[in-house]
């Protein structure tokens, strides 16, 4: 099955990405990102390095991509090629970042085509180093790495920590991120609105459980994909985004603060904390609305207990409304509303009885939406405006949407 949200979309969509690749062993992950970057929609030129054609073959980028390789600095395509390259580019990312490669970028070194594209480009830069720990770990590796930061203004990601050349395991970092890792990476550079930087983002994701006993809980359905998407999203737009998440299966966003709680009791308390702070916050939880009165310390035994259980319920606390007061004033507040009947009459209801300025629903009894599904259609709703139905789409398409409407409203001084 394909994956929607590998489709054109924001940020990457219609836009032009300069990929150097250097002579690292990890170049044979910087293939996938190729293959992923064009899939969102990107124009991707790739620039390797003589390094790099040691360990992958250009053919590889160009099956890919669609579009030819560059390899040599002084070619058929002209002598001012990298100036070409640097000025239509829309973001410029280096993958992997060898030492050697961060050692003559940071001398501002013209000797090959990528450092000279480095040299003629305007666009944002982003730096993803790879090499062993211990390269990683020499002073001199750390001096230039925060030279191109610093100095040049230039983003890094990474290195990770894990398993690197021949399986060694590192003991520090040097493992080069994950291509999705890196696609995020370079959305960010091309997706960063100002209206969003400098910007706290609260958003809460996925179910609650609620112990009945040691191995039994109270919840739900919900995988949290759609706060997961929410919170990726206004990430990629250059928000500080906090995530406080119920257990989900699902791999925490990169560059989020992910807050990993179990009950609703918890995910109240997460949110007290940061809420003071948010200037957007999203809830998107699906917080079970009820808990067991009292827990049981052992597993309940079907022999002991016999042909029937009972289990008294007590109400969890309604996140959203007993928060509300610790809302920082002027802030921009988004809920959620999943419904099997009279959607948009609950919807609105829900809308105006806990002060939210957004509001969105969706049905979850409709086919492709709702839980335990990578699609989503919703209806998104406000007190100034009709409602918005959006077509049946990925939820990081109903993402990027929400996100649009969070920022008019910050842009309108909300």
């Amino acid at each position: 099955m394909s994956d929607p949200a590998l489709v054109p979309r924001h940020p990457w969509k219609g836009r032009r990405v300069v990929l150097g690749v250097t002579g690292g062993v990890a170049a044979y992950k910087v293939v996938q990102l190729a293959r992923d970057l064009t899939l969102v929609g990107a124009d991707v030129d790739v620039v390797m390095s003589a390094g790099a054609q040691r360990f992958v073959a250009p053919l590889s980028f160009e099956a890919v991509t669609g579009r030819p390789v560059h390899t040599r600095l002084f070619s058929v395509d002209g002598a001012a090629l990298h100036v070409r390259l640097g000025l239509d580019a829309d973001a410029v990312c280096v993958a992997p970042a060898t030492a050697d490669f961060l050692a003559r970028a940071t001398q501002g070194r013209a000797d090959d085509l990528l450092t000279t594209t480095l040299l003629a480009t305007r666009a944002p830069v982003l730096i993803c180093p790879a090499m062993n720990d211990r390269m990683f770990a020499h002073p001199q590796v750390r001096a230039n790495l925060a030279h191109l930061r610093d100095a040049l203004g230039y983003q890094v990601a990474g290195p990770g920590q894990g398993r690197l050349a021949a399986g060694e395991v590192g003991e520090g970092p040097g493992r080069l991120l994950e291509p999705w890792q890196l696609l995020e990476h370079v959305g960010r550079l091309l997706g960063t609105q100002a209206v969003f930087a400098q910007r706290t983002v609260l958003v809460t994701a996925g179910p609650t459980r609620e112990a009945i006993d040691p191995v039994r809980f109270v919840g739900n359905r919900s995988s949290g994909r759609m706060g997961y998407a929410l919170a990726q999203a206004a990430w990629r737009r250059g928000a500080r985004v906090v995530l406080v998440s119920g257990p989900s299966s699902l791999t925490p966003p990169e560059g989020v603060e992910t807050v990993h709680v179990e009950t609703a009791i918890e995910m109240r308390g997460a949110v007290e904390e940061v809420l003071p702070d948010a200037d957007v916050s999203v809830f998107a939880a699906a917080v079970a609305d009820y808990r067991p009165l009292s827990s049981r310390d052992h597993k309940v035994k079907r022999e002991r207990q016999g042909s029937s259980l009972s289990v008294e319920l007590t109400a969890n606390p309604d996140i959203a409304s007993e928060t509300r007061p610790s809302r920082r004033p002027g802030s921009v507040t988004v809920g959620f509303a999943l419904e099997t009947e009279d959607l948009l009459e609950n919807a609105a209801r829900k809308l105006t009885s806990k002060g939210f300025d957004l509001l969105v629903a969706n049905d979850a009894l409709e086919a492709g939406s709702g839980f335990e599904v990578r699609t989503n259609r919703v209806t998104i709703l406000a007190c100034d405006r009709a409602p918005e139905e959006l077509p049946l789409q990925s939820k990081e398409g109903v993402a990027e949407r929400v996100l649009d409407r969070i920022a008019e409203l910050l842009e309108a001084g909300r």
